[in-house]
């Protein structure tokens, strides 16, 4: 599968970026040592004028390198953070439901339809108003508006597994049914619900860059929206405030879009051929 994906040029492209995020990611506290919210020069210098401050300083003479760098840190935190409790949440709630049947699954897909009917950013936008806003809501709240996808995919998954000649030979042999649906079933329903990652993370970043935005991302960490929004007042003077982490949310968007349909499509032409 891994030299099927390689011989995809939109899986090479987004890959190598993802890499490059998250090794940028990983390597923060490293590659902008400090506070990244702390004044490091005057205010306002124009990328590419100072060799101490390469991307400039914004209107409070903080570095927008190190903001970036750091951006990158809280973007993948959260997209990645957000993803894994949105699978978690719906491989435990798509497998009950899809195992169990009959009335659990009419109520447990009940609840799937009614957060489908508010779309995710306006449940996420109302969850931070109340919650306050802070990185572990964020990752809460914008998790709570991607679970039903995974719990749909898992479902159907499940219901064609349970019929299968293993889980009528692990129910002869006595096996709880919760361990026949979470420790037989679940880990083969998992595959195909892994290929909606790439969306999961990059709704995630982008609900989190507009949460920023607004005002409601958490005040104590760097984030691109907080910084495209820090920028909008300095549009005419100083475009390279927003300019900047906005072409960075549009890279990271796209290559994560472009890694995650060359993934699908490399796992939807093997489970075909």
């Amino acid at each position: 599968m891994l030299r099927d994906l390689m011989r995809r040029p939109e899986a090479l492209i987004g890959g190598a970026i993802l890499m490059l995020l998250i090794l940028i990611a990983v390597l923060a506290p490293v590659l902008a040592p400090g506070d990244p919210l702390a004044i490091a020069g005057r205010p306002l210098i124009p990328p590419l004028t100072d060799a101490a401050h390469p991307l400039g300083t914004d209107r409070l003479g903080r570095d927008l390198l190190a903001g970036l760098i750091h951006g990158a840190r809280t973007s993948v935190t959260v997209g990645l953070a957000a993803a894994l409790v949105a699978i978690g949440v719906g491989m435990v709630v798509g497998t009950a439901a899809g195992f169990a049947g009959g009335f659990a699954d009419e109520a447990l897909m009940r609840v799937v339809d009614a957060f489908q009917i508010v779309p995710g950013f306006l449940l996420a936008l109302a969850f931070v108003s109340v919650s306050g806003p802070s990185l572990g809501v964020v990752i809460l709240a914008i998790a709570l508006g991607a679970w039903t996808g995974p719990a749909r995919l898992a479902r159907a998954r499940v219901l064609s597994l349970r019929e299968t000649e293993f889980v009528a030979a692990a129910r002869v042999l006595g096996m709880h049914p919760a361990e026949i649906a979470f420790r037989q079933i679940m880990p083969l329903a998992l595959p195909p619900v892994l290929t909606l990652t790439a969306v999961i993370v990059a709704g995630a970043v982008l609900t989190e860059s507009a949460l920023s935005f607004l005002g409601l991302g958490d005040p104590n960490v760097v984030t691109w929206g907080g910084m495209i929004a820090e920028g909008r007042n300095q549009l005419r003077s100083a475009a390279w405030l927003s300019i900047i982490p906005g072409i960075a949310l549009v890279l990271t968007v796209v290559s994560t879009y472009l890694f995650g349909e060359a993934l699908t499509d490399t796992l939807t032409g093997r489970r075909q051929a």
